[in-house]
């Protein structure tokens, strides 16, 4: 039997977002994965804490 284990769907949204969070405020994205609780169902990995809120900096301009 193999213990191959794969990122589920909401652990690749959750290290996306991280990223995202990341890059827009700045601070080295090892903290955040750090902070990140695990757990594993049916051979997959979930992010139980994921990131749920950005700070957007006031001089950033939003243009479309």
């Amino acid at each position: 039997m193999s213990n191959n284990l794969k990122l589920s769907k909401q652990a690749m949204t959750s290290l996306l977002m991280t990223l995202q969070k990341c890059l827009s405020e700045e601070i080295d994205i090892m903290e955040l994965l750090a902070d990140w609780d695990l757990k594993v169902e049916g051979g997959e990995i979930f992010v139980e804490n994921p990131p749920t809120s950005f700070k957007a900096s006031p001089d950033q301009d939003a243009e479309v």
